[in-house]
């Protein structure tokens, strides 16, 4: 069975935490248009980021690079998060759940961090990872509707 990977990192810095870098920040999309079908082992992953004005960055990332763990078991996708890394806020006492997806389902998974550079000389970065995952065969604008299952895995970063 088909599965389509599409993971979304956007990063930012305090400079983005309010005003207009913020309402920038806040309008960078969490779904994208897919690219013509590639290998399998592949994932259509957009990184933004605040020093380029949240503009989109295409490239493709092996399967194994991708921070989520699939394993396909008894006609069903199990999508289970890497929380990455350990060192970052906020705090996740307990791993999120996995999910379980039929075919023709898809989730959007949602996962933010906060990190202090060393010494906390440069202050605080911050990501948003959304994570577009579909099981079976999908049309390339499959991640611009709403997700059979969503999962704000998002904490306060304060």
């Amino acid at each position: 069975m088909e599965i389509t990977v599409q993971w979304i990192r956007t990063s930012w810095t305090k400079e983005s935490r309010g005003g207009q870098a913020a309402s920038r920040r806040n309008a960078a999309p969490i779904g994208f248009v897919l690219p013509p079908a590639g290998t399998t082992a592949s994932a259509h992953v957009m990184r933004m980021h605040e020093r380029d004005g949240f503009e989109p960055v295409r490239i493709q990332e092996d399967l194994r690079n991708v921070d989520v763990q699939l394993r396909e078991a008894d006609g069903r996708l199990r999508v289970f998060p890497r929380v990455q890394p350990l060192f970052a806020l906020p705090p996740r006492p307990r791993r999120p759940p996995a999910v379980r997806l039929a075919a023709g389902q898809w989730v959007r998974r949602q996962l933010n961090y906060r990190f202090s550079s060393a010494l906390g000389i440069r202050g605080w970065s911050y990501w948003l990872d959304t994570f577009n995952i579909a099981y079976g065969p999908v049309e390339p604008e499959v991640f611009l509707s709403a997700p059979t299952v969503f999962i704000d895995g998002q904490g306060p970063l304060r």
